[in-house]
């Protein structure tokens, strides 16, 4: 019973939820994360998210049993490895995928229709987008970006143009990572390659690695546009003894650039994780494993919010 509980456990892919923090962007960057009402609002479309994606992961596992079988790591999943049948994760899917939709009526009937749109993308992305080359790096970003754009559903309050430059460029990002990450892996054997991922036969190194430098460079710039025109407001404690007023306006207004510090470092740093130490398939492995990297997430993390909620911008 106990081992039956752990391999239900793994199959949802609790490590996956991490993506799923990316619906708080719009509540804390627009300075109501202490809008008690919106917060809930918030949270309550975090779980959607955690629900509806580990109902997408079970069913994509049932998909790609057979090539999930020759892959090095994910022949050890629980439904190619035979831990769990293939009945129990459609039931588990099942159970998440109608609970989580439920829930998002609750939230707000934009946040519903989202979430009927996101999982239908990761259907149509498990069935066939997957095969596609360059869509399936599309159809893998666009569930990212869904998820921002849920906080913004959720809490009803907007994120800016840079912001979604910055989501939409970091997404790509990611995503391409995870496809050089792949073709990295199974690049010593050519047939592995055709059989656990089909889309990889099409791209090269090289191409990937163009891909790669354009969407961080434009990671890279758009969040420093959005840090330089940003003016987010929310609950402020005043710090007038640390800014005096003699400091020039630009100084007193554009903390946000302080930012900039992090990202950069984290971009650069998960660059090195794919190229230097193979890894990126999985992002979220990758930030949980690297105490670096994920160091420079969590202080970017409380430098926003001392910023925008205490200093302001």
């Amino acid at each position: 019973m106990k081992r039956t509980a752990y391999n239900l456990l793994r199959l949802v892919r609790p490590r996956q939820w991490i993506k799923n923090l990316a619906i708080f962007a719009a509540i804390t960057f627009a300075g109501g994360l202490f809008n008690l009402y919106s917060l809930q609002k918030v949270g309550l479309g975090f779980f959607v998210f955690c629900g509806l994606s580990s109902a997408i992961y079970i069913v994509n596992d049932i998909f790609d049993i057979q090539k999930d079988r020759l892959h090095p790591f994910k022949k050890f999943r629980p439904i190619a490895h035979g831990d769990i049948k293939i009945l129990q994760g459609l039931t588990l899917a099942a159970v998440l995928g109608a609970v989580s939709l439920w829930v998002s009526i609750i939230v707000t009937p934009a946040f519903f229709l989202l979430s009927i749109a996101y999982i239908l993308l990761q259907v149509f992305y498990s069935a066939i987008l997957k095969n596609i080359e360059i869509i399936d790096i599309l159809a893998l970003a666009t569930g990212y970006i869904l998820r921002v754009y849920g906080g913004e559903l959720a809490s009803g309050y907007h994120i800016s143009v840079w912001l979604l430059l910055t989501t939409i460029s970091l997404s790509l990002f990611l995503a391409i990572g995870k496809r050089r990450s792949e073709l990295t892996l199974v690049s010593h054997e050519p047939k592995m390659s055709q059989s656990t991922r089909a889309t990889l036969s099409h791209y090269s190194e090289r191409l990937l690695d163009v891909y790669t430098s354009l969407f961080a460079t434009s990671t890279f710039l758009a969040y420093v546009l959005f840090t330089f025109l940003e003016n987010p407001t929310g609950v402020k404690i005043s710090l007038g003894l640390f800014l005096p007023d003699f400091l020039p306006s630009f100084f007193q207004k554009k903390w946000l650039m302080v930012t900039i510090i992090p990202v950069v470092y984290g971009i650069m740093r998960y660059m090195q994780d794919i190229y230097e130490r193979h890894e990126g398939e999985s992002p979220e492995r990758v930030l949980l494993a690297d105490l670096p990297l994920l160091s420079s997430v969590i202080l970017w993390a409380i430098l926003v919010i001392a910023i925008i909620y205490l200093i302001g911008v």
